[in-house]
């Protein structure tokens, strides 16, 4: 049986993966996602650029672009569907995530359970 994916993009997302990396004025090799504490709802989703690759992280290479996942978030994100919206209001990536149980107002924070991985394999 093959590695459960951690996470997945949609078209929208990889195509915007894609322009940030193209626009970065850095050698990056890919986007790093996580999870930190913080804002109202306890948790919040991060974004950083990966110019050298952790061993430790988990590597989703999928539609052109390379998503690198830490440690710490894989149970956090496990079965997310990455998205990318653009309104008249606001633009940015969305995490479509089975593990969040509630958000905050603003939309800045949420609240994550951690994912069973046994769940996964039954």
């Amino acid at each position: 049986m093959g590695k459960f994916q951690v996470i997945t993009l949609t078209d929208t997302a990889a195509e915007r993966v894609r322009a940030i990396m193209a626009n970065s004025d850095k050698d990056v090799q890919g986007l790093k996602i996580g999870v930190q504490k913080g804002g109202c709802a306890g948790m919040e989703y991060t974004l950083d650029y990966v110019s050298e690759s952790d061993p430790a992280d988990d590597v989703v290479e999928t539609k052109g672009v390379r998503i690198y996942v830490a440690p710490f978030a894989v149970l956090f994100l496990l079965g997310t569907e990455m998205d990318y919206e653009e309104t008249k209001l606001r633009s940015g990536f969305i995490f479509n995530n089975p593990n969040q149980t509630s958000a905050c107002g603003c939309g800045e924070s949420v609240e994550i359970t951690p994912a069973n991985p046994e769940a996964l394999t039954r």
